[in-house]
């Protein structure tokens, strides 16, 4: 579903990715773990085309999008090439991003209203379908202001869903959440794992990687450092940086 080879991206002088290569299986979840400043999110930003990188290239379900150089986006490439590319790869962001003026139900079904030009009975149908999936059919009529951050992340996740995605990009979706929220939202992610749904996570949460990914793509200032089965690069990690990372989270615990 996704091969990513050899891409580089940097912000002027900044080299944020170096020579990122992995390849993601169609039905499959891969997690990208590093520090902060890794490079993760720009990675998920680049998948999404919010970014374009200036060497490498991206395949996403059989589109192959080549490096940008200098220009502001590939040869050949217009901006509705870009937005039809996005309604294949659907994000979820850190802060959840909800239009704050319309109700759950409205901001679930504005794009496929908008962008796929969905009728009107059938966009309903399908956003009252998918926030029941996520739990919140009984606050259809609720404003952003008066849900909890976890269930403004799930609403944030069906509108995702509701422009029918390919793959599904997660950006540190609970970081932003009280702990007693992380889980109602892991849920649900659990959930679409169970659907087949091909997704591509950052996050810190070392329980759900283990739980859900089924390959696991550790990265340090930009590139990949150790990538494989969560088993392995969990549990029998290979390189320093990597039993260095794990330190952080299983205090006292040492990597042979």
């Amino acid at each position: 579903m996704i091969s990513v080879q050899k891409l580089n991206k940097s912000f002027g002088a900044l080299d944020v990715l170096k020579d990122m290569s992995f390849d993601v299986r169609k039905g499959t979840t891969s997690v990208l773990l590093g520090r902060s400043g890794s490079g993760k999110s720009t990675m998920l930003r680049c998948l999404n085309l919010l970014e374009y990188w200036q060497s490498g290239t991206v395949e996403i379900d059989g589109k192959l999008i080549e490096a940008a150089g200098d220009s502001v986006r590939p040869k050949g490439w217009r901006p509705q090439d870009e937005t039809a590319l996005r309604r294949r790869v659907g994000m979820v962001f850190q802060q959840f991003n909800l239009f704050p003026h319309l109700t759950a139900l409205e901001n679930v079904l504005v794009g496929p209203r908008q962008l796929l030009k969905v009728d009107k009975r059938e966009s309903q149908d399908l956003a009252l379908s998918l926030l029941a999936d996520v739990g919140l059919a009984d606050k259809r009529d609720a404003y952003p202001a008066f849900l909890s951050g976890g269930q403004q992340q799930r609403v944030a996740i069906a509108r995702a869903l509701a422009m029918r995605p390919h793959v599904l990009l997660l950006d540190e979706v609970t970081s932003a959440l009280d702990p007693e929220l992380v889980g109602e939202v892991l849920d649900v992610i659990v959930d679409l794992k169970a659907r087949g749904l091909t997704m591509v996570c950052v996050t810190h949460e070392m329980h759900f990687a283990e739980d859900v990914a089924d390959e696991v793509i550790f990265m340090e200032a930009g590139s990949v450092v150790e990538q494989g089965p969560p088993a392995q690069i969990l549990q029998a990690p290979e390189t320093a940086q990597m039993k260095r990372f794990l330190s952080r989270f299983h205090r006292g615990r040492a990597y042979a």
